[in-house]
């Protein structure tokens, strides 16, 4: 249920992170960040108090804090590149499925695939530099955490006000919520339905929302299916009971699934779910390359836009704002790359 929320939402608000990215790059429009930080302000102003204080009240809550590692940065920076080619991030390619877009088939294919090879390779990364966690919530109390983080992320909102009115005069308008059932909503309408899905995963899951531990699951699966032996993975050496019961018994897997389907009635609702099935080569090029990127990264990082960086930052977590930067400088560049590419 609290998948399907999340999938109707992230469609009828459009609620994008690569999109988002780009507009601030390309066009110096700065709302979907905003309403990016908006939504991870109003989470952490919940989960911060539960990770502190929620064993104590009956939530057991552990944030999602990760090492800053050479893995973590460099997979950030290919995940940003990924989206850029892909089109989407992981919630981002999960709607657009739901929504009957053909080429983010593709390019979740590309991303069960690269995250599989990621955890092939993970131990080789794991091994490199690599410093201890840091958390703010526990090093500075909930309360001066939340005002850290509510600090930096409405001095980075300010400078893109700034910048969008200094390039065009006013601010973009926001789209109005046109209907609830039908579509569309408008970004603040989308802000608290996702507000109200990782505020429920933090207390029924007790940790923060996640999506590409699954696709790595999924991958494992289908290659054992086919014959290699991928329990003799370090990877998943430990973990063979994950491997081997039903993906219908994995809470991230059923919230993907959840997604999809969420999507798919929104879609359906709004008389939108029309898939197509004619792509060109560079299409089809760029999704693969997109999702492979995608893939590995989340792996190497901790986890995509959801888990790695909304994850980390509602769990007061360094490596969260790490993620971000890393994987803003990884999008800048393909965006850059793209650009020339769709010249010429």
């Amino acid at each position: 249920v609290i998948g399907a929320v999340a999938g109707f939402g992230l469609y009828h608000a459009s609620f994008g992170f690569t999109s988002a990215w780009r507009r601030v790059l390309v066009e110096r429009k700065g709302a979907g960040l905003r309403a990016q930080f908006l939504l991870i302000i109003l989470i952490s102003a919940i989960s911060f108090p539960l990770i502190a204080y929620g064993s104590g009240i009956g939530f057991p809550v552990v944030g999602a804090v990760a090492p800053i590692s050479v893995a973590m940065v460099f997979g950030a920076f290919l995940f940003g590149v990924g989206m850029q080619f892909g089109g989407g991030c992981g919630s981002g390619t999960l709607f657009t499925v739901g929504g009957g877009s053909a080429r983010m088939l593709i390019t979740l294919a590309a991303f069960i695939a690269g995250s599989l090879a990621g955890t092939f390779h993970l131990p080789w990364w794991r091994a490199m530099p690599k410093m201890a966690g840091w958390s703010m919530v526990e090093n500075l109390g909930p309360v001066w955490a939340f005002i850290s983080l509510a600090a930096i992320l409405l001095s980075i909102a300010y400078v893109t006000i700034y910048r969008e009115k200094s390039a065009h005069g006013e601010l973009e308008k926001p789209r109005q919520t046109a209907s609830i059932l039908y579509g569309p909503w408008s970004p603040l309408a989308g802000v608290v339905a996702l507000a109200f899905v990782g505020i429920a995963t933090f207390l029924i899951l007790g940790r923060p929302w996640g999506i590409t531990s699954a696709f790595s699951l999924w991958g494992a699966k289908t290659a054992s299916m086919a014959g290699i032996d991928v329990a003799s993975w370090p990877y998943w050496s430990n973990k063979t009971a994950w491997l081997n019961r039903s993906v219908f018994s994995d809470t991230t897997s059923v919230m993907n699934f959840g997604i999809i389907a969420g999507a798919m009635a929104a879609s359906g609702l709004a008389s939108k779910y029309r898939p197509t099935w004619r792509l060109n080569r560079g299409e089809i090029t760029t999704a693969l390359i997109g999702g492979l990127l995608m893939g590995y990264g989340a792996r190497l990082a901790y986890g995509c836009n959801i888990g790695a960086y909304l994850g980390g930052l509602m769990s007061g977590s360094l490596h969260g704002w790490i993620w971000m930067i890393a994987a803003f400088f990884g999008s800048a560049l393909a965006i850059k790359y793209l650009s020339r590419f769709e010249t010429r």
